[in-house]
């Protein structure tokens, strides 16, 4: 029995239901990305293992934990925001940003020894950022890129040091992607094999 089904209603008024409460959307949407992502996770030959975290564990960040080669990873699995996607006829690609950042406020301690209140997301709290384009052209598409190389806060309230460890809560983003972001995550994979 499916999911309408055991709520007796039907395909037009679940729709309805999405179209009306953009929150309840974004939450339906956010899990629908994170399904798709372990779908393209699940054809790449060399994963041995794939989960999903517990999404109410805030000490541990990243949606999926795969290992390839051997070698475990943490995915996050982020969404664009859709209202400022936009195709850029100069450039012929599509821009838009992506929010990086936790769902709520936690207190975090970084490497300075500070600690903060924030939603930033942390340098090193997992591994790679897996972007979920679909807004770009409606089609199950993702850019990956690798914590270490995505942009760093630049909002003034923190040291230049705290700065260092936030990861920047938007950031933009193109398709076809650039550097530091990849289409294919097996690439990307490989990639952070081979810099170990």
């Amino acid at each position: 029995m499916n999911v309408l089904e055991k709520w007796n209603i039907t395909s037009d008024q679940l729709t309805e239901l999405l179209d009306e409460n953009p929150s309840l959307r974004g939450i339906l949407f956010g899990y629908v990305a994170e399904l798709k992502l372990k779908e393209i996770v699940a054809t790449i030959p060399d994963v041995s293992y794939l989960i999903k975290f517990d999404d109410h564990d805030r000490k541990k960040k990243g949606d999926l934990s795969i290992v390839y080669k051997g070698r475990a990873f943490s995915l996050e699995s982020k969404s664009l925001q859709s209202a400022v996607v936009k195709w850029d006829d100069q450039n012929n690609c599509w821009q838009g940003r992506v929010q990086v950042d936790a769902s709520d406020r936690r207190n975090v301690q970084l490497p300075d020894g500070s600690n903060l209140t924030t939603t930033l997301l942390l340098r090193g709290e997992f591994d790679i950022l897996a972007v979920n384009c679909y807004a770009f052209n409606k089609e199950w598409q993702f850019a990956f890129a690798r914590n270490k190389d995505l942009p760093y806060s630049n909002y003034r309230g923190y040291t230049e040091e705290q700065r260092k460890w936030l990861i920047a809560s938007l950031i933009p983003i193109t398709w076809p992607p650039v550097l530091p972001f990849y289409d294919d995550l097996k690439e990307l994979l490989n990639v952070m094999v081979e810099d170990e």
